[in-house]
């Protein structure tokens, strides 16, 4: 039987705690379950995240969506939120994602630079902040710094972090990959050591041709259910939400979801793969998630 974390489990100041309840149990399916609508991805990713779904392109898009299919929050950068989020505010919860960079340079050495602060996240009345951590980059000690500073003010405020932890550049790389169970496992420990609330991570790949690469502890079978809940332990008392990654089809995006529930997740973040579609298509999979997470309150 899998222990799913709680809110009290997790020690957290009381404007922390305040912020993180209504993510919880105020908004979305308000059940203890996290279901976020990220739209970070125009600047991660550049403008070809939206050519497969064109109206897409048009950020009222996501807001509405996020709306209308009961999401618990809608993550993004600070121009949208600025520009988007006054007309949508007091109808869905806002994560402020604090730091962002393209993929036009090479991510063999990444870190994503801050772009806007806690106190921007303050103003536009954000319940969470977004912080996303290059786990074994060269440059992670810039990184590690550059979140001290993050963490101290949210902290200062009561606001909840919720970071991106992702294992990125040429020493992850030569250890199997970004999607190992390797990877993901030491990005969730890292992501806990350095104090985040919640951690996004990417559901973890069990090859074992890439596996032969990593620390010896980690080359053995596994399945991906065993890997989503080593990796869960792993977050301690930080709450874990699993990304969908790239466009699937219904079945896998749902499938998907289930099993990272069954294992122990808080909840999901799916952009792509709810976003990148027509818009009564990306409503409908909205829903069949949220009825999915009305199966795992807490």
């Amino acid at each position: 039987m899998v222990n799913h974390l709680s809110l009290e489990a997790m020690q957290l100041s009381t404007g922390k705690k305040a912020r993180l309840h209504r993510l919880l149990y105020q908004a979305g399916p308000a059940n203890g379950t996290l279901m976020v609508l990220p739209i970070d991805q125009g600047l991660e990713h550049g403008p070809r995240d939206f050519f497969e779904a064109p109206e897409s392109q048009d950020p009222d898009f996501q807001f509405r969506l996020a709306v209308e299919g009961r999401f618990s929050a809608i993550a993004c950068h600070i121009g949208l939120a600025e520009k988007f989020y006054p007309a949508y505010a007091g109808q869905v919860p806002l994560i402020l994602k604090l730091n962002g960079k393209t993929e036009i340079p090479p991510d063999d050495a990444p870190l994503s630079p801050l772009v806007a602060t806690v106190q921007d996240a303050v103003r536009l009345g954000a319940d969470a902040v977004g912080y996303t951590l290059y786990v074994g980059s060269p440059r992670q000690d810039e990184d590690f710094i550059q979140f001290r500073r993050v963490r101290e003010d949210a902290e200062a405020l009561g606001m909840p972090i919720i970071v991106w932890a992702y294992p990125r550049g040429s020493a992850i790389e030569n250890k199997g990959g970004k999607d190992t169970i390797f990877a993901v496992d030491y990005a969730a420990r890292t992501a806990q050591e350095l104090g985040a609330d919640v951690i996004k991570l990417n559901i973890p790949s069990v090859d074992p041709a890439k596996l032969v690469k990593a620390p010896k502890p980690y080359q053995r079978e596994w399945t991906v259910d065993e890997a989503l809940v080593h990796v869960i332990k792993s977050a301690g008392r930080s709450m874990v939400i699993f990304a969908g990654g790239e466009k699937s089809g219904e079945g896998s995006v749902l499938g998907k979801a289930e099993e990272c529930m069954k294992a122990g997740a808080t909840g999901l973040i799916f952009g792509r793969n709810v976003w990148q579609r027509p818009y009564d298509e990306a409503l409908a999979i909205s829903r069949q998630i949220h009825e999915l997470l009305g199966r795992y309150a807490r």
